[in-house]
């Protein structure tokens, strides 16, 4: 096709999970609907791809607005409304793909591969007449009257309206850099700072104090709790992964935005980890006290195997400088109540993220507030619609982000509906 004539009702900018269901929610609502897809990559959907280890975690079964942190939950419950789970699991099945369900309550593909996801998503928008613009890098969106035009490497689209899904800065190999924030500021919107979200977390430095270079690999069920400004600002529970640069697994995902957005804003942060999640210090100290009682003889190491691994058990114990084989009956009240403040307390002394470059998605963003949450209309440009990840909105490990793609583009997909009866309406144009 000539870019130079192409002439439409509609250009999606970015074809990830948000802008190719976003395209095809559009086309079943209006079918006749010129729709153009771009992507600055040659292949879309690398983010698809590679997501839920290669798997691709489609969604959850228990969406709720508290599962997601950025903007008003109010908004955010609004736009989960779009397209509730039922729906999404019913979305695939008519596009090919059953889902099951796995552990927290996650649902991937029967097949277990993420390729199959991609897949039935880009036939769908074949079979719809969308236009695929592969290798389609958008460098700027005009205004032109009414409408847009659309400037790419590839030359120039006029279209009547426009949907931003380019995604964030995570994960920037499969083409999530930015650029679409950029896209949103010149059209007239704000920004929220944005840092990595569900990313590993560098600790210090090995010290003779620290246990995570002595025991990568292992990973326990605990919880953390993130402190800002010596108050507590969240506790998330889950698997800890210790690793030879520090921390990961699903409960530290979760953690890393509150402690990149907490330093972000200047204030002072830190996190510790319970190895007892939900139990307080003066619970802990007293099952130990009961147990000295009980069975005296019994040693350290042997008292924290019903907990941890007796390689973690051995690291932490020589951070604190006890005896693995000292006796309960031995300790003092003193190394006790230290034993007691480790196990309920570690802190985990983090330097950063590991960066964009591992993030599972992106915090910050298009603030919520600048969006009508049941269109997910501009409300600083008509004609401009935002979706997924490019908005101040990212959700916790487990498919609650694509779940914040596929309802945000149903959202979208009406609001085009929407917005195209009302333009034709005021021209007095037929339907």
């Amino acid at each position: 096709m000539s870019f130079a004539s192409w002439a439409g009702d509609l250009a999606i900018v970015g074809a990830g999970a948000a802008g190719l269901a976003t395209a095809i929610f559009v086309k079943r609502e209006v079918p006749a609907l010129r729709v153009a897809l771009l992507d600055g990559s040659p292949r879309p959907g690398a983010k698809i791809l590679v997501s839920g280890g290669g798997r691709c975690n489609v969604t959850n079964t228990i969406i709720r607005d508290r599962d997601f942190w950025g903007g008003k939950r109010t908004i955010i419950r609004r736009v989960l409304q779009a397209l509730p789970v039922a729906d999404t699991v019913a979305f695939f099945t008519e596009l090919g793909v059953s889902l099951h369900e796995e552990a927290g309550g996650k649902l991937f593909p029967d097949t277990n591969r993420a390729r199959d996801v991609l897949n039935a998503l880009l036939a769908a928008v074949e079979r719809h007449g969308i236009e695929l613009l592969a290798g389609t890098r958008v460098n700027a969106i005009d205004r032109d009257g009414p409408g847009f035009i659309v400037r790419s490497g590839r030359g120039d689209l006029r279209t009547r309206a426009v949907v931003l899904a380019t995604g964030g800065r995570s994960l920037p190999k499969t083409g999530s850099d930015g650029a679409g924030y950029e896209l949103a500021r010149a059209l007239g919107h704000t920004l929220v700072p944005q840092t990595p979200a569900l990313a590993p977390l560098l600790l210090e430095p090995a010290t003779p104090h620290s246990i995570h270079a002595r025991v990568p690999g292992i990973s326990l069920d605990g919880e953390i709790t993130v402190w800002i400004d010596n108050a507590v600002a969240e506790r998330l529970t889950g698997a800890l992964l210790w690793t030879h640069f520090g921390i990961s697994g699903p409960l530290v995902l979760n953690a890393s935005r509150h402690w990149a957005r907490a330093r972000l804003d200047g204030c002072d942060v830190r996190l510790t980890f319970n190895f007892h999640p939900g139990e307080t210090f003066d619970r802990v100290d007293a099952r130990w006290t009961t147990n000295a009682q009980e069975r005296p003889r019994q040693s350290i190491r042997t008292a924290l195997a019903v907990s941890m691994p007796d390689a973690l058990a051995s690291a932490l114990l020589d951070a604190i400088g006890l005896r693995p084989d000292a006796s309960l009956a031995s300790l003092s009240r003193e190394d006790r109540r230290r034993l007691i403040h480790a196990l309920t307390a570690w802190p985990l002394p983090v330097l950063d993220t590991r960066g964009y470059n591992f993030a599972e998605v992106t915090a910050g963003g298009v603030p919520l507030t600048e969006i009508d949450p049941a269109t997910m209309a501009s409300r600083v440009c008509p004609g401009l619609f935002l979706v997924g990840e490019i908005l101040d909105v990212d959700g916790r490990i487990g498919g609650f982000n694509f779940q914040w793609a596929w309802s945000s583009a149903r959202a979208a997909a009406r609001g085009v509906r929407q917005w195209d009866a009302d333009a034709r309406n005021r021209t007095g144009v037929a339907g």
